[in-house]
């Protein structure tokens, strides 16, 4: 057969795959996972996770407390629960007790993935308390306690990418734990959190430990980018073709760090004692400006060897009407340029990474103090006259 008959034939069934597949397993076939990034006791007990697994290619989920506060003070889900729990227990401990739960049962529930996939995905995210994401220490020792509580080899543990949480990050890899890094904004922050990962994997080789049991995952967010640098962009006036294309811009620059730091000397070595490299993960991938496509923060982040952890009105959205090719690796040199062109606008990429930064884990905190206020009032509501 002629190379011309074989490209054809190849193409041929090429298209037929994609005939017979969802957009989100064609995405998947391309090299990059699908996560939800939301989660709740009912999505796992009523079968709708299991029935995401299968018809979105979903293969891992993330939460914060955002995500938690939504599950728990809606609906009826943890009432049975709160009504045996020791009524002398503070809020937050009754918080950890129900979240435990969920992410155990979340985690039984992908173990089959993590298992077929050699330990790539499968993962359930759970995070630390958000109010210690600038104290090194308590960070890392709640990142242990919630390892050792629900004690699932597919569990990651979320740790913000705050300077504080750097070290913790380190220290917690080097106990040869899974971490999902959180809040990455800029590009240098990225390299820190890669440059943790690392050393912290030579600190565990070195100890002796097994790196193969080790995973975790770097998650850049995107469509907050987007917002500042758009509203930005607005008070300065005169520069609207600017807008809506830094999250992209940062990203597939932040894939090309990716690319750097995980080769070379340095690596091959951990690699050769069965590490694998800290992946990125796409988060804030729903966009907040409806001038914009549904599926933008998706179509344009393909590529291998990455993670995209997407809120239910993006999954479904990409389901209905995405088109997956693989374009991550597009438009490096234009990305380039964007970051020149916004200084020369006006527009402090440094600035915006930190403000987004402070005011991730900000919103976060305020979401878990909301979410304790809320489940104090549930239980007063339950008890017995």
């Amino acid at each position: 057969m002629s190379g011309e008959s074989q490209a054809q034939t190849r193409d041929g069934r090429d298209g037929a795959l994609k005939g017979r597949l969802s957009p989100l397993h064609v995405l998947s076939s391309l090299g990059q996972s699908v996560w939800i990034d939301f989660l709740s006791r009912d999505s796992i007990r009523s079968g709708e996770l299991r029935g995401l697994m299968e018809s979105a290619a979903v293969v891992g989920a993330t939460s914060n407390p955002t995500i938690f506060q939504k599950a728990m003070t809606a609906g009826s889900a943890y009432e049975e629960q709160l009504r045996e729990l020791d009524p002398a227990l503070e809020t937050p401990e009754v918080f950890w007790t129900l979240a435990q739960q969920d992410i155990g049962e979340a985690c039984d529930q992908f173990a089959d993935v993590w298992e077929a996939g050699g330990g790539r995905d499968g993962y359930v995210s759970i995070e630390v308390d958000p109010g210690l994401a600038y104290d090194t220490l308590a960070t890392f020792r709640e990142a242990m306690s919630l390892h050792e509580a629900i004690s699932r080899p597919n569990l990651m543990v979320k740790i913000p990418a705050t300077q504080p949480g750097l070290a913790a990050i380190e220290d917690a890899i080097a106990q040869g734990r899974s971490i999902n890094i959180t809040l990455i904004f800029s590009l240098a922050r990225y390299e820190q959190v890669a440059a943790s990962y690392i050393r912290g994997l030579e600190r565990l080789v070195a100890g002796g430990g097994d790196p193969r049991k080790v995973a975790s995952v770097a998650s850049f967010f995107v469509s907050r980018i987007d917002t500042e640098a758009d509203r930005r962009l607005s008070e300065i006036g005169g520069h609207d073709h600017l807008k809506g294309k830094l999250a992209v811009a940062n990203a597939r620059l932040a894939y090309q760090r990716y690319l750097s730091i995980f080769s070379g000397p340095r690596w091959e070595f951990l690699q050769g004692k069965g590490a694998t490299a800290q992946r990125l993960l796409w988060a804030s991938t729903s966009v907040k400006d409806p001038a914009y496509p549904d599926t933008m923060y998706v179509e344009e982040l393909i590529g291998p060897d990455t993670v995209n952890t997407m809120p239910e009105e993006t999954i479904n959205a990409y389901q209905d009407h995405g088109h997956p090719r693989a374009r991550l690796r597009a438009g490096l040199a234009p990305a380039r340029q964007l970051l020149s062109e916004l200084a020369a606008a006006g527009v402090d990429y440094d600035d915006v990474t930190e403000t987004l930064e402070r005011e991730g884990v900000q919103k976060f905190s305020d979401s878990f103090q909301e979410l304790l206020k809320a489940l104090h009032e549930k239980r007063r509501a339950l008890a017995p006259a």
